[in-house]
Order: structure tokens, then C-alpha cells, then sequence
């Protein structure tokens, strides 16, 4: 008997069904299923109800279960203990969302007995590649990550536009979509949402205005240099006079994921990728 045969008997437990065990454990259905068989050849008896639409535990397997559980409780626990002084390296650019982060970071401390580190960085991909980070928050589209890269999509954000006060767009209630094009726009060209790949071939702003960073990004709207489209939740959290934001209607959503190389930090991100997921769940 090994731990997969426990952890793939309690997932089925849990879940109910075979199809969903099997996509919480990230393999395959059949491979599932072998290996529940396997532990109920080496235990000699049958822990899973087969027979009705959706998957019950025999009086064997209810049986068994508390102890399954224990032995895996048991076993994260002592995890815990020695991983207690380890920490998981979350990469971001600016502004954490909310109350995402706070609700990740702590049900994973609270679960797991680790820590999450946050490290600012510019260029979050890159950082990913030296390995200066274990997972990174990237808003918008993911590009040029590496070919090994996988990410987790969390959620969508809306987008917001950004002017200067002494921009004409400063008295306007509201600006739609199809006028960012028309205006020159300042774009974080590492880390920001939104730029010319934002548009289809040919419908893009005439006049881009390059930004390395977050900040430059604001500063160089605030000096009027051209309008932002940035997610709204840059209008909750920042406070700069010589800025205004606008509600953009037309808009598409920003999808923010967490991108990782597999086999990084093992369990222990896989943990944290759980967590994430939790908490961005309506």
C-alpha cells in the first residue's frame, strides 16, 4: 500500500465520482481507477460502490475512511513541521488584488503551517525563469512565459480608463472602448493589460507612449502624455491628484492567472495553487 492508493481512495470519497477524483488529482480516469483496484486487492475487500449513477463508499470503505483520513492528516501534519521556515515566493508587479491575496495567503499559512514572501518585480516572467520567484500574479495577457510555464486562470477584472486631470477626458462621466484607439496611450510594456495587443491588427492607438513599470506608467499619465487602461481595482487603491479615472464601457475583462514551472516546489505549491483557487471562488 503506498500514499497515492490512499489520497486517490479519499479523493473519490470526497468527490463522489471518479471523473471529478481524477481532476483534482490532475491524472487520468482509467489511472484512477487502477489504482483504487489496487488498493482494494491489497486490502482484500471492496471500498467503492460501483454499482449506482453516482459513486458511494461500501460499509468497508465507510469503514476505512476515518483512518484514511487520519493517516493523511497525520502526514500533513508532520509536513508542517519540518516545511515550517519555508516559504512560497509570490512574484507581483503592482498592487495585489483584494481581497484575493489576503484571503490566499492566509488560508494557505493557516492549512499548510508555510509562509507566502512577496516580491515585487518588474519583469514577473523573467524572475520565473532565474527562479527568483515560485509563482507569479500575471493581470492580462500571458506573454512570451516559458515554454514550460503553466498557468491558473483565478478570475476577470474590469478595466478602467486613466487621465490626467488636464486631459479634455477629465470632465467626461464615462469613455467606451472603441475610443482608447483614438487617443495616444501610455502602456507598461512588462507588466501592464493593456496595449496594442489589446486591439485586432490594424485598430490599435496610433500613438503608443512605452512605460518599463508601474510607476512610470502613472507618472507619465498624470503628465498627460496620453490616457491608461489599467483594472479597476488601480481606482480603489491609488490616490493621485493629478489623475483621473473614467468607467469604460465596451470594455473586455483582464484575466489575472498564477503561472508556475511544473515541478517547482513540489507539494508545497501545489498547496498554495489550491488555496489561490479557493479564494477566488465567488
Amino acid at each position: 500500500m503506498e500514499l497515492r492508493h490512499i489520497r486517490a481512495f479519499l479523493a473519490v470519497a470526497r468527490r463522489g465520482s471518479f471523473t471529478r477524483a481524477a481532476e483534482e488529482l490532475l491524472i487520468t480516469q482509467p489511472a484512477l481507477s487502477r489504482t483504487v483496484a489496487q488498493l482494494e486487492e491489497v486490502l482484500g475487500v471492496e471500498l467503492v460502490d460501483r454499482s449506482a449513477r453516482r459513486i458511494g463508499l461500501t460499509g468497508p470503505g465507510q469503514e476505512f475512511l476515518p483512518h484514511a483520513e487520519q493517516i493523511i492528516a497525520a502526514l500533513d501534519r508532520g509536513i508542517a513541521a519540518v516545511r515550517k521556515d519555508l516559504a512560497v515566493r509570490l512574484g507581483f508587479s503592482w498592487l495585489l488584488p483584494d481581497p484575493w491575496a489576503q484571503r490566499a495567503m492566509s488560508g494557505f499559512e493557516a492549512d499548510v503551517g508555510s509562509s507566502v514572501t512577496l516580491v515585487r518585480c518588474d519583469d514577473l516572467l523573467q524572475a520565473l525563469r532565474e527562479r527568483a520567484v515560485d509563482v507569479a500574479l500575471v493581470r492580462g495577457p500571458i506573454r512570451h512565459a516559458p515554454k514550460t510555464a503553466r498557468a491558473v486562470h483565478l478570475y476577470d477584472e474590469t478595466r478602467v480608463a486613466v487621465c490626467s486631470e488636464s486631459n479634455a477626458l477629465a470632465h467626461r462621466e464615462r469613455l467606451n472602448w472603441t475610443e482608447v484607439p483614438s487617443w495616444p496611450l501610455v502602456v507598461n510594456t512588462r507588466s501592464g493589460t493593456t496595449g496594442p495587443w489589446s486591439f485586432p491588427p490594424g485598430e490599435g492607438p496610433e500613438q503608443v507612449i512605452e512605460t518599463g513599470n508601474f510607476d512610470e506608467w502613472l507618472e507619465s499619465v498624470a503628465a498627460n502624455r496620453g490616457i491608461g487602461v489599467v483594472p479597476e481595482v488601480a481606482r480603489r487603491r491609488i490616490s493621485h491628484r493629478a489623475v483621473r479615472f473614467l468607467p469604460l464601457t465596451g470594455a473586455p475583462s483582464s484575466p489575472v492567472h498564477l503561472v508556475h514551472l511544473p515541478g517547482h516546489r513540489g507539494h508545497l505549491l501545489d498547496r498554495f495553487l489550491e488555496a489561490a483557487v479557493a479564494a477566488a471562488a465567488p
